[in-house]
């Protein structure tokens, strides 16, 4: 399809109409193709960005997607995120610095909730890498201590990403973001091979050249962090006199469930998901995702103030909370505004472009809804259908007719020839 100029160009704010839901992934498409530059595309919630990455699958297949997931936990919870949604960011962080990296087809996509939430400092991902190439010298014990210390679970055998183990001179690793886990072969201190193998066979599919590694978790529970921690804690909060288990068991190297929720603590700076993007970027909202930043932005700070309302150990016995500030852990509105205004975006609605703001048609429509003729008892359904699909041939428009699987396109096939 062609689109006005005004689409790509390379700054300022647009409104995006005429583009309903799975039509934005047309519009996208056309955006990374023509302009060579990266998006970054923000959902106003997950659903809609699973929505929008299969459509890109089918509409865009030779455009990198990458997905960015937030949490999977509640503000201000007392569980940590899923360890695999963790291994998942810290890969699209990984790829976003990659300087090795072609970016000119890269469709990036997060959710409303993960990119008004601050992530690890771009540098330290881009300094806490371990690569190791086959047929080169690779110390083993410095391996494992990075695998260790970057939040890899050692394990017999590798099962999920972020697992690992060590049988002599054999190490698998399932890298975070990997479909498959990887077998080092080691001869000595030489890597002899880097195999990609089936967990559940233990076969080798394949050879890779070299193997990049990168923290499976938003936290390094090494010396430092864990210094820097300690000493944050206790300049927020004041001395720990009573029995903190937060506190206790990172200052003895522990993990603590829920300790992602005082992230700041452990880094000297934090960053967002923009600092990461590659410049020039063309950021695009999904419809609706400015209005679910306010409304996430809110409810943070509810959860916020209930956990300052509670008293420590009140009700359920449970350890007190001390919960970080709102703006310690995500992007305060006038912040989240600002960030854009340094991005060229555009914004999709599925409706006309409002009055007064710049914006394009970009020629996409609702189709026919027929919730109408399914409440009406002496209509068929089906009828109505045929009806509508021999006015649009006549008009001289192709029409198209997509379904959820295959099984379901053959009956609803046979049911429209059944009805003429």
């Amino acid at each position: 399809m062609e689109f006005k100029e005004e689409l790509f160009a390379d700054s300022g704010s647009l409104t995006v109409a005429g583009a309903p839901e799975g039509f934005d992934a047309v519009v996208l498409a056309a955006l990374v193709r023509k302009t060579g530059q990266p998006v970054l595309h923000i959902a106003r919630d997950a659903p809609r960005a699973v929505a929008t990455a299969e459509a890109l699958g089918y509409f865009a297949p030779d455009v990198e997607i990458v997905r960015f997931p937030a949490w999977d936990c509640l503000p201000y919870d007392r569980v940590s995120p899923n360890a695999e949604i963790s291994g998942q960011r810290m890969a699209a962080l990984n790829r976003l610095v990659d300087p090795e990296e072609d970016n000119r087809k890269l469709i990036v996509i997060a959710t409303v909730n993960a990119a008004v939430q601050r992530v690890p400092a771009r540098a330290m991902v881009e300094a806490d890498r371990f690569i190791a190439r086959a047929g080169k010298s690779v110390d083993i014990e410095a391996l494992t201590a990075y695998l260790g210390r970057n939040g890899y679970a050692r394990a017999s055998t590798v099962v999920e990403p972020g697992d690992f183990a060590v049988r002599g001179g054999l190490v698998d690793i399932f890298p975070p973001g990997a479909d498959l886990p990887r077998r080092l072969d080691f001869f000595g201190d030489t890597l002899e091979s880097i195999r990609v193998f089936d967990p559940e066979t233990q076969r080798s599919i394949g050879k890779l050249p070299s193997l990049t590694l990168m923290p499976v978790s938003e936290i390094l529970l090494d010396d430092v962090a864990i210094h820097r921690f300690r000493s944050g804690y206790v300049a927020r909060f004041g001395a720990v006199t009573d029995g903190d288990p937060l506190y206790e068991s990172i200052s003895a190297g522990r993990k603590y469930q829920g300790m992602e929720h005082w992230l700041p603590l452990f880094h000297e700076k934090l960053d967002s998901l923009f600092d990461y993007l590659p410049d020039p970027t063309i950021v695009t909202l999904d419809h609706m995702a400015q209005e679910a930043v306010t409304s996430r932005l809110e409810q943070v700070a509810d959860y916020y103030a209930a956990r300052c309302d509670v008293p420590a150990g009140a009700a359920s016995g449970a350890p007190g909370y001390k919960p970080l500030p709102p703006e310690a852990l995500y992007l305060a509105p006038d912040e989240w505004h600002g960030v854009l205004a340094g991005f060229a975006t555009r914004s999709f609605t599925p409706y006309q472009v409002p009055e007064g703001r710049a914006g394009i048609d970009a020629g996409g429509r609702h189709c026919r809804d027929f919730g109408p003729e399914r409440k009406q008892e002496n209509v068929n359904v089906y009828e109505a259908v045929r009806d509508y699909l021999k006015e649009r041939q006549q008009a001289g428009k192709k029409v198209l007719i997509a379904a959820y699987s295959t099984g379901s396109r053959e009956r609803l096939g046979a049911v429209l020839a059944d009805h003429g």
